[in-house]
């Protein structure tokens, strides 16, 4: 089974007292849903149409895994805290 990668890139960060807020419960959500945090925090360089936010990068040991992760009811109350605090891009990829 291929693993599967969540994957963030922010494109504004508003409030970003909120997004410490969103993260104290989404690590720990994420985490027990079998994530491992690979890439957190600032692009080093960025091309074409990159944009100088927030960009992480999760892995999971399947799609089924990272859905669930996102949909647990602890990622779930994660987003409220994150509220509007935050415009990004998200998507869930398999692995190859």
């Amino acid at each position: 089974m291929a693993k599967a990668y969540w994957i963030a890139a922010y494109r504004a960060v508003k409030k970003p007292e909120a997004l410490l807020d969103y993260a104290k419960l989404a690590g720990p959500a994420i985490q027990a849903g079998g994530g491992r945090f690979l890439v957190r925090g600032l692009p080093a360089k960025t091309y074409e149409a990159g944009i100088a936010q927030r960009t992480v990068v999760i892995e999971f040991d399947s799609v089924a895994a990272a859905i669930a992760a996102h949909d647990s009811p602890g990622y779930q109350a994660a987003l409220v805290a994150l509220g509007d605090a935050a415009e990004r891009d998200m998507r869930i990829v398999e692995g190859i």
